[in-house]
């Protein structure tokens, strides 16, 4: 097999030759994260009214935080870090309390902001799927293979939803639409066993990375979380540094319960990354500073959308900026 020099997905273009893809999704994220009425758009300005801050404002804004999903957690980080700040005199205005927040808002993400890096091996580079039914799994399967793809990469995908009636298909018109081979067996086939015969075929054929799908699965169905726990099993006996990506597919508009399942699915497999999709959703994000702050598993990409321009690897920068609907327009 060839081997490739380590490449992240955050560095096929420099800062001046961004492409005109990515600056679309920064400003349509932007849009749909601030579509209605919720603390992510709501004007400081309403919360201080005659233009001090003291701690009565802070009492509001963290009853929004909280409301928005960011979680009592990750909120008293947040407010713990705006009074400090109010008591050294910093915030004076309501430009020093968006200043503020924003600072501590980017602390939290900037340190799961890492980009997924395929590195270069004799077998193939290994990214098994999981999450709960509903997610998006499938879909930022078939979109991360368009990535690779377009980064000149070789891709095999992997049905291991053996029990979903449609699964196998949606993955096949995934394959069909990026020109990439899908293994797939009988429905109710032993999940583990397909991925097993599908990193044979990708090692055969010197695939670059194999994507493998499983079973959507709510993180308290034990024998469900077992299986996956066998699948990792079977992987690691064919390449010992298999699985080299476990990441988790997480529906944001789930709220809280999006964190119990981070944490559910981390317990048992040992996460190594977290796309987050359906950001236009009601939640607003929050629940990603929520995560952020209480698991620090790293953000690989998120989502806003069906297409494959609607998914992006991650930048805390850019997705506070979003949030808060500052900077320049991109």
């Amino acid at each position: 097999m060839i081997r490739r020099p380590q490449v992240t997905l955050n560095n096929v273009f420099s800062k001046q030759e961004k492409p005109a893809a990515q600056q679309s999704f920064i400003k349509r994220l932007r849009a749909r994260l601030n579509r209605g009425d919720s603390w992510l758009t709501y004007d400081l300005a309403n919360l201080a009214p005659g233009g001090k801050i003291d701690q009565d404002v802070l009492d509001e804004l963290e009853s929004l935080l909280v409301v928005a999903d960011v979680g009592i957690e990750t909120t008293e980080r947040i407010i713990s870090d705006l009074q400090a700040s109010l008591v050294r005199k910093e915030l004076n205005d309501v430009d020093a309390l968006r200043a503020g927040l924003h600072r501590s808002l980017t602390a939290i993400l900037d340190p799961v902001a890492k980009p997924l890096e395929i590195s270069a091996q004799d077998g193939p580079f290994v990214v098994l799927m999981v999450g709960v039914n509903g997610a998006g799994k499938t879909t930022t399967i078939g979109k991360l293979a368009r990535r690779f793809k377009d980064e000149g990469r070789s891709v095999m995908l992997a049905a291991g939803d053996t029990f979903r009636a449609a699964a196998v298909e949606q993955l096949q018109a995934w394959g069909e639409r990026n020109d990439v081979a899908v293994i797939a067996q009988q429905p109710g086939a032993d999940p583990a066993a397909v991925i097993y015969d599908a990193w044979e075929a990708a090692q055969a054929r010197g695939i670059d990375v194999l994507l493998a799908d499983t079973a959507g699965r709510l993180q308290n169905q034990q024998g469900l979380m077992a299986e996956l726990t066998k699948v990792k099993r079977v992987i690691a006996r064919r390449d010992d540094t298999a699985p080299h990506e476990i990441m988790l597919v997480l529906d944001a508009s789930q709220g809280q319960n999006a964190l119990v399942q981070a944490q559910k699915f981390d317990e048992a497999l040992g996460l190594t990354g977290i796309t987050v999709t359906k950001l236009d959703g009601s939640a607003k994000g929050g629940i990603l500073l929520a995560i952020a702050n209480q698991l620090q598993v790293p953000v690989r990409f998120i989502g806003i959308g069906e297409s494959v321009q609607d998914m992006q690897p991650f930048s805390a920068t850019e997705f506070v900026d979003a949030l808060l609907a500052v900077g320049p327009s991109p």
